[in-house]
């Protein structure tokens, strides 16, 4: 899935040359199933006039990810977010856009801890609000809604939400915080689908092998194992996701370098520069502990390269 602020560093001519790979490379991989962020990231949002200028932005990036035999997350938008006066801004948007789509899509919601310029939403800055308001899209085109991932940081308003869904419509977790116990769910509601959140989530790139054994334990009734694997890595997604919070990715990135999947700690945008020094050292000591350092000589090894970029060489 691939929503991660788009705008920040990352172009849109740059991201469709990123999803075309990913659709490739998913082809060779019995049952991947990947969707890809649909927004309108390549406006300024500043320079856009009104209402059709966001569809017709929507409409640019569907036709070329649908080209190529992509599916759809709908992501928020800055520019909709600007221009959307009101509540039936966002109907109208939506509409258009799912009514067009050719397979059902993801809504995404994106809240301001991850980009404030989304703030009010959907129309409205009461939460409560807001969460009628993407109800009543669902609603509205639930045979084109496969799910909605809302990343608000406030495991009650996912848990309402949810259990407000149509059957079939999945909640996917966007709280780095609670992803632990959202996910093992609580087993109440009307509805299958209102008992537990889905995982879709920026901290599983950074957990993958755990968060892998945890779900397959859940997915066998093992709800013990499931904890005793997952519930560690929640200390290192909170301290990744740490205010301000849409700066996440350096953490993702450094534990990718950490473990050896890329050769590098450069972003774009030079977003490797946007947490601190001791942010990263914490980082390392929690990964450490929530056993998530594949090759921990390797880490090492590389820290202590970047600690010599800092002088401090006897580390």
């Amino acid at each position: 899935m691939d929503t991660a602020q788009r705008g920040m560093g990352l172009d849109w001519p740059t991201s469709l040359q990123l999803i075309s790979h990913t659709l490739q490379a998913a082809q060779d991989v019995p049952g991947a199933d990947v969707v890809s962020g649909c927004g309108t990231d390549h406006l300024a949002p500043d320079a856009v006039r009104g209402i059709d200028d966001v569809m017709a932005a929507y409409e640019q990036q569907m036709e070329a990810i649908e080209k190529l035999g992509g599916r759809l997350v709908i992501m928020a938008s800055r520019a909709l977010a600007r221009v959307g006066k009101k509540p039936d801004d966002y109907l109208r948007v939506y509409d258009r856009i799912l009514s067009q789509a050719r397979e059902p899509v993801v809504l995404h919601w994106l809240g301001v801890a991850f980009d404030p310029a989304l703030a009010g939403y959907w129309g409205t800055a009461d939460l409560d609000e807001a969460m009628n308001h993407a109800l009543a899209v669902i609603a509205a085109h639930p045979d084109k809604v496969a799910g909605i991932k809302i990343s608000l940081l406030d495991k009650d308003k996912e848990i309402a939400m949810r259990r407000r869904l149509p059957a079939g419509v999945r909640m996917y977790t966007g709280d780095d915080f609670n992803y632990a116990e959202l996910i093992a769910g609580d087993g109440q509601g009307s509805l299958p689908n209102h008992g537990h959140s889905d995982a879709l989530l920026g901290i599983f790139d950074a957990i993958a092998p755990a968060a892998s054994a945890a779900l397959s334990a859940l997915g066998a009734g093992d709800e013990a194992r499931f904890k005793a694997i997952l519930e560690p890595t929640v200390a290192v997604s909170r301290h990744i996701f740490q205010a301000p919070t849409r700066f996440y990715k350096t953490g993702i990135v450094f534990l990718a370098w950490l473990n050896g999947h890329q050769s590098h700690f450069s972003m774009a945008g030079g977003q490797q520069s946007m947490r601190s020094l001791p942010h990263l050292a914490e980082l390392l000591r929690l990964a450490d502990r929530a056993n998530l350092l594949e090759d921990p000589e390797l880490a090492v090894q590389r820290m202590r390269v970047l600690l010599a970029c800092h002088g401090i060489a006897d580390a």
